[in-house]
Protein backbone atom coordinates (compact mmCIF):
# COMPACT_ATOMS: atom_id res chain seq x y z
CA UNK A 1 0.00 0.00 0.00
CA UNK A 2 1.13 3.33 -0.86
CA UNK A 3 1.47 6.28 1.83
CA UNK A 4 -0.98 8.00 -0.36
CA UNK A 5 -3.63 5.03 0.29
CA UNK A 6 -2.10 5.25 4.16
CA UNK A 7 -2.94 8.53 4.52
CA UNK A 8 -6.55 8.11 2.94
CA UNK A 9 -7.33 5.07 4.76
CA UNK A 10 -6.43 6.66 8.20
CA UNK A 11 -8.39 9.72 7.29
CA UNK A 12 -11.48 7.17 6.71
CA UNK A 13 -10.82 6.33 9.93
CA UNK A 14 -10.90 9.16 11.54
CA UNK A 15 -14.53 10.00 10.47
CA UNK A 16 -15.26 6.26 11.16
CA UNK A 17 -14.79 7.38 14.67
CA UNK A 18 -16.15 10.60 15.13
CA UNK A 19 -19.40 11.37 17.32
CA UNK A 20 -22.50 11.76 15.10
CA UNK A 21 -23.42 14.67 17.46
CA UNK A 22 -22.05 17.09 19.77
CA UNK A 23 -22.78 18.33 23.04
CA UNK A 24 -23.90 21.08 21.74
CA UNK A 25 -26.35 19.21 19.73
CA UNK A 26 -27.82 17.79 23.17
CA UNK A 27 -28.22 21.05 24.62
CA UNK A 28 -29.82 22.37 22.08
CA UNK A 29 -32.51 19.26 21.30
CA UNK A 30 -33.42 19.39 25.55
CA UNK A 31 -31.69 21.98 27.87
CA UNK A 32 -28.39 23.33 29.24
CA UNK A 33 -26.52 20.76 31.19
CA UNK A 34 -24.53 20.86 33.82
CA UNK A 35 -20.62 20.96 34.31
CA UNK A 36 -20.40 17.42 35.23
CA UNK A 37 -23.00 16.40 32.73
CA UNK A 38 -21.09 18.00 29.81
CA UNK A 39 -17.99 15.42 31.11
CA UNK A 40 -19.97 12.38 30.98
CA UNK A 41 -22.16 13.45 27.19
CA UNK A 42 -18.53 14.03 26.10
CA UNK A 43 -16.98 10.55 27.04
CA UNK A 44 -20.59 8.45 26.36
CA UNK A 45 -20.99 10.44 22.46
CA UNK A 46 -17.99 8.71 21.03
CA UNK A 47 -19.54 5.12 22.49
CA UNK A 48 -22.85 6.05 21.73
CA UNK A 49 -22.01 6.45 18.07
CA UNK A 50 -19.64 3.37 17.76
CA UNK A 51 -22.85 1.29 19.40
CA UNK A 52 -24.62 2.59 15.94
CA UNK A 53 -22.25 1.31 14.11
CA UNK A 54 -21.94 -1.87 15.30
CA UNK A 55 -25.52 -2.53 15.16
CA UNK A 56 -25.51 -1.10 11.49
CA UNK A 57 -22.90 -3.55 10.82
CA UNK A 58 -25.13 -6.21 12.33
CA UNK A 59 -28.32 -5.37 10.58
CA UNK A 60 -26.02 -5.39 6.84
CA UNK A 61 -26.04 -1.28 6.36
CA UNK A 62 -23.35 0.98 6.90
CA UNK A 63 -24.24 3.96 8.47
CA UNK A 64 -21.35 5.95 7.45
CA UNK A 65 -22.11 5.65 4.17
CA UNK A 66 -25.21 6.57 4.46
CA UNK A 67 -24.78 9.68 5.98
CA UNK A 68 -22.47 10.48 3.31
CA UNK A 69 -25.01 10.50 0.70
CA UNK A 70 -28.26 11.53 2.32
CA UNK A 71 -28.03 14.64 4.63
CA UNK A 72 -31.74 13.96 6.11
CA UNK A 73 -30.27 10.65 7.34
CA UNK A 74 -27.58 12.06 8.90
CA UNK A 75 -30.09 14.20 11.31
CA UNK A 76 -32.11 11.29 12.26
CA UNK A 77 -28.45 9.30 13.11
CA UNK A 78 -27.66 12.88 14.81
CA UNK A 79 -31.31 12.62 16.93
CA UNK A 80 -30.87 9.66 17.76
CA UNK A 81 -27.68 9.31 19.19
CA UNK A 82 -28.87 12.46 21.23
CA UNK A 83 -32.19 10.55 22.27
CA UNK A 84 -29.81 8.03 23.59
CA UNK A 85 -26.85 9.88 24.55
CA UNK A 86 -29.74 12.12 26.65
CA UNK A 87 -31.64 9.13 27.97
CA UNK A 88 -28.67 7.43 29.68
CA UNK A 89 -27.46 11.47 31.40
CA UNK A 90 -31.03 10.98 32.92
CA UNK A 91 -30.32 7.76 34.49
CA UNK A 92 -29.85 8.60 37.94
CA UNK A 93 -26.18 7.06 38.88
CA UNK A 94 -26.08 7.25 42.69
CA UNK A 95 -28.08 4.04 44.31
CA UNK A 96 -30.80 2.52 42.42
CA UNK A 97 -32.47 3.67 39.53
CA UNK A 98 -35.92 2.58 41.26
CA UNK A 99 -38.97 4.12 39.34
CA UNK A 100 -42.02 3.05 41.10
CA UNK A 101 -42.18 1.03 44.42
CA UNK A 102 -45.12 -0.44 46.27
CA UNK A 103 -45.04 -2.11 49.88
CA UNK A 104 -47.68 -3.71 52.17
CA UNK A 105 -47.92 -4.26 56.03
CA UNK A 106 -49.37 -7.23 57.07
CA UNK A 107 -48.85 -9.40 54.22
CA UNK A 108 -45.16 -8.85 54.12
CA UNK A 109 -45.41 -7.87 50.10
CA UNK A 110 -42.57 -5.54 48.07
CA UNK A 111 -42.55 -4.84 44.57
CA UNK A 112 -40.05 -2.48 42.90
CA UNK A 113 -39.46 -1.84 39.25
CA UNK A 114 -36.40 -0.14 38.29
CA UNK A 115 -35.70 2.51 35.49
CA UNK A 116 -33.16 0.32 33.42
CA UNK A 117 -33.45 -3.33 34.06
CA UNK A 118 -29.64 -3.67 32.84
CA UNK A 119 -28.11 -0.11 32.67
CA UNK A 120 -25.47 0.24 29.72
CA UNK A 121 -25.57 1.73 26.62
CA UNK A 122 -26.63 -1.15 24.53
CA UNK A 123 -29.70 -1.47 26.87
CA UNK A 124 -30.60 2.84 26.02
CA UNK A 125 -30.99 1.98 22.41
CA UNK A 126 -34.94 1.20 21.98
CA UNK A 127 -35.95 -0.67 18.89
CA UNK A 128 -37.86 2.72 18.46
CA UNK A 129 -34.13 4.04 17.82
CA UNK A 130 -33.57 0.99 15.46
CA UNK A 131 -36.52 1.94 13.37
CA UNK A 132 -35.65 5.21 13.25
CA UNK A 133 -32.62 4.39 12.07
CA UNK A 134 -34.35 1.67 8.93
CA UNK A 135 -32.33 -1.34 10.81
CA UNK A 136 -35.30 -2.25 12.71
CA UNK A 137 -38.34 -3.04 9.92
CA UNK A 138 -41.64 -4.62 10.42
CA UNK A 139 -41.84 -7.83 8.29
CA UNK A 140 -45.18 -9.28 6.81
CA UNK A 141 -45.59 -12.37 5.46
CA UNK A 142 -48.56 -15.11 4.24
CA UNK A 143 -49.00 -18.23 3.44
CA UNK A 144 -51.55 -20.22 1.93
CA UNK A 145 -52.85 -22.59 4.83
CA UNK A 146 -56.04 -24.39 3.09
CA UNK A 147 -54.87 -27.79 2.04
CA UNK A 148 -57.89 -28.45 0.30
CA UNK A 149 -58.51 -25.58 -2.42
CA UNK A 150 -58.68 -26.49 -6.01
CA UNK A 151 -58.59 -23.86 -8.16
CA UNK A 152 -61.37 -26.11 -10.58
CA UNK A 153 -64.29 -25.62 -7.98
Amino acid sequence: MSSQEDRLSAEEGKDMNKPFATVEDIQRLYRPLSAAEQDRADALLPLVSDEIRVLGRNYGKDIDARIKVDSAYESVVKIVTCDVTFRILRQNTEGDAMSQESQSALGYSWSGTFAVAGGGIANSILNNDLKKLGLLKQKMGSEFIWQGYQESV
